[in-house]
């Protein structure tokens, strides 16, 4: 296969600035969900608040509404109990002089009152409350609009709607949001040799683990994909399943069948059925990796060792699904120290395995898997985080600072 139309063995960061160019081009209307749903979506435009939080000045604990000018400086004052408001509807109750109001954690502040008395430093006698000296003008209360006035963008575009932001919208009385629509997404395996699961294998067979560590991977990310049947190695069966599930689904992912070899006849169908725009990224584990487009879909398509699956899609995949649902902030980059040597030979640019830790100095660290193959899947499921070592080989020394990918 000739590879002049298409770049090919380039950088991650290459990688990566098509995947984000080519998905920001194939971003889907908004949709509008009921804002108790839309958690963990994204969100496809600004809310600017239509009421003000809080909406009145109101109570920040249960005790007694007073005026401040009718306390004594350095001594006890003691004040009527004049009525109750609780968290509710508004009394207008209208303390006079000399007067106070009980009142619970949120009730509005009768018309005068500019002070609260917590109960626990109260001193109650019959209908007289003891207010101790010292209260601080204003205290332990809850001036309108202080949280958000009417107007404000409390919420913009391309951010994830996590529980906080959903409280917040709700608390503003908005029941439904603007969120971008969650990617269809196809998943495949390849190879002859694949058994799935729970039957028994014959001589040069291994159980299909790809499939279902990419579901795993895409439902942690809020996403309901669709397993496909394993795609065997004949080029005209891959062919006719694939060219079904390109015109169905947003995302085409798959597992092996990307690199050069006899069987491999992935990059041949996409070149013939559509378009590539990479092929094989300087990069360890993952190099034979490909990215392009045919019929409604966009297409990646994994190396087929395990681990490979796992940081591939980490890093791209994620990014490629992020930027179709329009997600403006980045998911986590840490700096960590290294808690062990690492001889790094290769000049690939290297994800390696690693468990995060925090050092006696409350510094993050980060200890690296010595089973770095990328076949030895349980090295991985112990780890935590990809420890990401640039390009070029050089030794790596306990301390060194390095950048690490959380996976979970």
């Amino acid at each position: 296969m000739s590879s002049d139309d298409f770049p090919t063995r380039i950088a991650l960061d290459e990688a990566l600035r098509i995947v984000r160019t080519v998905a920001a081009t194939r971003r889907a209307e908004p949709e509008r969900v009921a804002t108790a749903r839309a958690d963990g979506r994204v969100l496809a435009a600004d809310v600017v608040a239509p009421v003000a939080l809080p909406a009145f000045d109101n109570s920040a604990m249960d005790g007694f509404a007073l005026r401040h000018a009718d306390l004594a400086a350095d001594t006890t004052t003691p004040l009527r109990l004049a009525g109750e408001q609780f968290a509710g509807r508004d009394l207008a109750l209208v303390p006079g002089p000399g007067e106070c109001v009980r009142i619970t954690t949120g009730a509005p502040l009768p018309q005068g009152a500019d002070t609260v008395l917590i109960k626990e430093n109260a001193v109650v006698d019959g209908d007289r409350v003891l207010a101790p000296a010292g209260l601080a003008h204003g205290a332990n209360v809850r001036r309108r609009a202080e949280d958000v006035e009417v107007g404000d963008r409390v919420l913009q575009a391309g951010q994830v709607l996590t529980p906080a932001r959903i409280g917040l919208a709700a608390s503003l009385g908005i029941d439904r949001l603007p969120v971008a629509p969650r990617p269809t997404v196809a998943v495949f395996a390849s190879g002859d040799e694949l058994v799935e699961p729970g039957l028994p294998l014959q001589p040069g067979q291994v159980y299909n683990s790809n499939r279902d560590q990419l579901m795993a991977q895409l439902r942690a990310l809020g996403l309901e994909p669709v397993a496909w049947p394993t795609l065997p190695d004949d080029p005209a069966r891959i062919g006719a399943m694939l060219d079904d599930a390109v015109e169905s689904f947003d995302v085409v992912l798959t597992c092996g069948g990307v690199s050069a070899g006899e069987k491999d006849h992935l990059p041949h169908w996409l070149r013939a059925r559509g378009r590539i725009h990479f092929w094989k990224v300087r990069m360890r584990p993952g190099m034979p990796l490909l990215f392009g487009e045919a019929g409604r879909a966009l297409v990646l398509g994994l190396p087929g060792n395990p681990v490979s699956v796992l940081a591939t899609f980490t890093v791209l995949g994620r990014e490629l699904l992020d930027t179709l649902q329009g997600r403006g902030e980045p998911r986590p980059r840490w700096r960590a120290r290294l808690a062990a040597p690492w001889r790094k030979r290769h000049e690939r640019l290297e994800l390696l395995r690693g468990q995060l830790a925090q050092g006696e100095d409350a510094v993050l660290q980060v200890h690296p898997n010595p089973a770095d193959g990328s076949h030895r899947l349980r090295g991985a499921a112990g780890s935590d985080a990809l420890i990401v070592l640039e390009e070029g080989a050089r030794e790596y020394a306990t301390g060194d600072l390095v950048e690490v990918l959380p996976l979970l």
